[in-house]
């Protein structure tokens, strides 16, 4: 199968060990996978913020440079969370039926890499090596526009090596929010020391998500407490075949 790869703009610019996992982890299992450098932004931040013009376009831009993909992934679920909840509407309010009917037969391509692996190919033991303990905080989009479920447990469970510790109050969520932790720090702030605590009560040695926005929020907390508990995409994990593969 070849599978296009949307990196996403956040983990293209802060987060490129992501982009190269899920590679590495897609070509192990036996797919091509194709990057097409025209991609850009999904229109996330330009939506939430109020600027639904400019979403528009991105979305034009993301339909036309995929539109001949056979699937998409996507390791970020509030990127397919955007495309899946807000591209139908942007696309209705345009009235032009061309522009609806792309977004339709667009979004059944579309997996956040989870899903990919365990609905679209029925994998949940991908052949990784990751011995360390781990938890993992399940981000807002993947539980609550996505319904991911249990389905990144079920990948780490199959980690050989890897220890996986349930994180207490885990659909809490880190208090990141995009420009909500820009526009209410205080209580922005409070949620994400209520988090990192549930971190550290599981003596974790990595604490894992689907989304680096979450985990950028998190990890910049315990780096600053200096806990030693790191962070790291589920992709680097899965990616992962020997004790060293993290460093």
């Amino acid at each position: 199968m070849t599978i296009s790869l949307f990196i996403t703009c956040y983990n293209d610019t802060l987060f490129p060990e992501t982009g190269k996992a899920t590679v590495i982890l897609l070509e192990r299992l036996g797919h091509t996978v194709e990057f097409r450098a025209a991609q850009t932004c999904c229109g996330q931040m330009h939506f939430n913020t109020g600027y639904v013009g400019d979403a528009l376009s991105m979305m034009r831009s993301t339909l036309d440079v995929f539109a001949t993909a056979e699937v998409i992934c996507i390791p970020s679920s509030s990127c397919v969370a955007m495309m899946r909840d807000q591209y139908p509407h942007i696309a209705q309010s345009t009235g032009e039926p061309a522009l609806i009917n792309a977004v339709s037969r667009f979004l059944p391509k579309v997996f956040e890499l989870s899903e990919l692996l365990v609905d679209k190919l029925g994998i949940t033991d991908v052949g990784a090596f990751f011995p360390h303990a781990v938890t993992l905080h399940p981000s807002c989009h993947s539980i609550r526009s996505l319904h991911i479920g249990n389905k990144p447990q079920e990948l780490l469970k199959c980690v050989r090596g890897l220890t996986l510790i349930e994180l207490p109050d885990a659909r809490q969520c880190c208090g990141f929010g995009g420009t909500f932790s820009l526009k209410n720090p205080e209580v922005s702030a409070a949620m994400l020391s209520d988090k990192v605590q549930c971190v550290l009560e599981t003596r974790a040695e990595f604490c894992t998500a689907i989304d680096n926005s979450c985990l950028m929020h998190i990890g910049g907390a315990l780096s600053r407490q200096r806990t030693g508990v790191r962070t790291v995409h589920i992709a680097e994990i899965l990616a992962a075949t020997d004790a060293g593969a993290i460093q």
